[in-house]
């Protein structure tokens, strides 16, 4: 049992999450979640839900092309994590991003920072973001 629900539940009920850890030199790319989204005001990975006709890797290329129009070459899975907030549970599968075309925008009228790595721990990121922006600062 996790949280009062059977394992069967959680797994059914968990949003599948494929988030790009951008790389352009020293720095990467983070996006402020829109306030009226769940975790919103805080600081992301962009990304997006996986469809259920999808890979991970498809999800990806395909969120960060609608949503910051960059074209994804060259991504690989960095990290798994399964969070469960109160209100959610999220698989995100985070991919490094080495290799992308395009100049990044917030499409969806987000905003969009390129910020050094040793400058993460200034943005507040939500909880499930907290072990990647660990691993990332060490």
């Amino acid at each position: 049992m996790v949280q009062g629900k059977s394992i069967s539940n959680v797994m059914e009920n968990c949003l599948k999450v494929a988030a790009g850890i951008i790389l352009k030199g020293d720095k990467l790319l983070i996006a402020k979640r829109p306030n009226n989204k769940h975790q919103g005001g805080l600081w992301e990975f962009p990304g997006g839900k996986v469809e259920s006709n999808e890979t991970n890797l498809q999800a990806l290329k395909r969120e960060l092309k609608e949503e910051i129009n960059l074209d994804i070459k060259q991504a690989n899975l960095y990290q798994e994590i399964q969070f469960n907030y109160p209100d959610k549970n999220v698989h995100l599968y985070f991919f490094m991003v080495t290799d992308f075309s395009g100049d990044a925008k917030g499409l969806e009228g987000q905003e969009i920072r390129w910020v050094a790595v040793s400058e993460l721990d200034k943005y507040s990121f939500p909880d499930a973001n907290q072990e990647i922006v660990k691993m990332l600062l060490a």
